[in-house]
């Protein structure tokens, strides 16, 4: 088994990393290149690549002479950086998400809008007619699966469509349990994962814009009806299918994400819901190649079942305030435009990362399966769209409520009521 670079544990800490240019002039293959005096700060919303972030970092460092601090945080985004703007000590550039590129760019975000990299991608953010979004990759969730560890066991080829709907999944988790593997599938424990991945596509699969947007809105207003919707029955009914079959049925909040990840892995679970980010937690481990991605199970006739839900997913803003300076400007520009056109910052996003890159100049051909999987599913336009207007602490209470549901606290009309309490009392997202 390979060991994990990043442990679980040091994720609750803020980290940092300094590295500096020094020696003399040239690229990383002729020596560090000279201090050019000039320090940026980069905050890292995104856990499982920190490792990878820091390592980069340092080699950017020494190829450029900046001086670079990459750090993460493992408080919501919006609480973390707004105590950085009310201690006048904002990042340079800062990692987060699309509702966060919304909440606060009008009064933080440069305006990028004359850089070359806009013209490479479809999923930059603008406000007010600025481009002040960078995206960072394409995201995509739905189920995970080891063909490997299926067909080893059904000694027939796996075809992710027979999973299409429920039904289809019921009959391969029979299968399995049968052939001897008693419980197929894992489930994260996480608030973010139930929160805001799996139980956020209630909202996301509703229908058109309009319609996602009208189903928030009764939400806000108190008017909605999750007992009675079919959405939220329809994708209830595959957690539970999937909630009988976890293999930490009986001790379910305590499961570690690592353990479930490295299972997986190595096949001894055949299915657990996530995204193509895991990979970077995966490829730690023994793991197989032929492993991919599957919308989530579903028997309604809508088309979801055939789409994973996804698109621009972590975005990059430069400060626009007076604490950061122009050459800092300057070198978070450099930075960004060094991922989009130089061979070692793609490196960095498809291989270091394992990040499906937002930009159509990017060479995906290295991409591991999982974000393989996502990139035929975003090439042939099935991909149901992110909603990216939750409250803040959407998947912090949403999250939590959905945890004490895994954990058969409450049942699902309990679910539901804390569910809709807890939008009927929370202040709408302008957007």
């Amino acid at each position: 088994m390979k060991m994990k670079r990043f442990a679980a544990a040091s994720l609750a800490a803020l980290m940092a990393v300094s590295v500096a240019g020094c020696g003399a002039s040239g690229g990383s293959s002729e020596g560090a290149a000279e201090s050019t005096g000039v320090s940026i700060t980069i905050f890292n919303s995104k856990s499982e690549i920190q490792s990878q972030f820091e390592e980069k970092a340092a080699e950017y460092s020494e190829m450029t002479g900046v001086d670079v601090e990459v750090y993460y945080s493992s408080d919501t985004v919006a609480a973390h950086l707004a105590t950085k703007y009310s201690s006048n000590d904002p990042y340079t550039i800062s990692m987060v998400d699309a509702k966060d590129i919304y909440a606060l760019a009008e009064e933080h975000a440069v305006d990028m809008s004359d850089e070359e990299w806009v013209a490479n991608t479809a999923y930059a953010i603008s406000v007010n007619d600025k481009v002040v979004g960078f995206p960072m990759c394409v995201e995509g969730r739905g189920v995970m699966y080891n063909a490997d560890a299926i067909e080893a066991i059904t000694g027939e080829e796996f075809d992710p469509a027979t999973c299409a709907t429920l039904d289809g999944f019921k009959d391969v988790i029979s299968a399995l349990q049968a052939g001897g593997m008693e419980s197929p599938v894992g489930i994260m424990k996480e608030d973010w994962s139930l929160g805001a991945h799996y139980f956020q596509e209630v909202y996301e699969e509703q229908g058109d814009e309009a319609a996602v947007e009208a189903f928030v809105q009764s939400l806000y207003a108190g008017e909605a009806d999750l007992m009675n919707n079919e959405k939220f029955n329809s994708l209830m009914d595959t957690f539970d299918v999937l909630k009988e079959a976890n293999y930490a049925k009986d001790s379910a909040i305590s499961a570690e994400r690592e353990v479930s990840e490295q299972m997986l892995a190595e096949g001894e679970i055949a299915f657990m819901f996530g995204g193509n980010w895991d990979w970077s937690m995966i490829a730690e481990y023994d793991y197989s190649e032929n492993m991919g991605m599957m919308p989530v199970p579903q028997n309604m006739n809508d088309g979801t079942n055939e789409m994973l839900v996804g698109g621009g997913s972590k975005y990059m803003f430069i400060d626009s305030s007076d604490n950061t300076s122009e050459e800092q400007v300057q070198a978070a520009k450099d930075f960004l435009n060094w991922l989009v056109f130089d061979e070692e910052g793609n490196s960095f996003l498809t291989e270091d990362c394992s990040l499906v890159p937002a930009f159509n100049n990017i060479d995906a051909s290295a991409l591991d399966p999982l974000s393989s999987s996502l990139k035929a599913y975003a090439d042939n336009d099935a991909l149901v769209p992110n909603y990216n207007y939750d409250p803040d602490d959407h998947y912090s209470i949403v999250g939590a409520a959905m945890q004490k549901y895994l954990a058969g606290e409450v049942d699902r009309a309990a679910f539901a009521a804390e569910v809709e309490t807890y939008w009927a009392n929370t202040t709408p997202v302008e957007h």
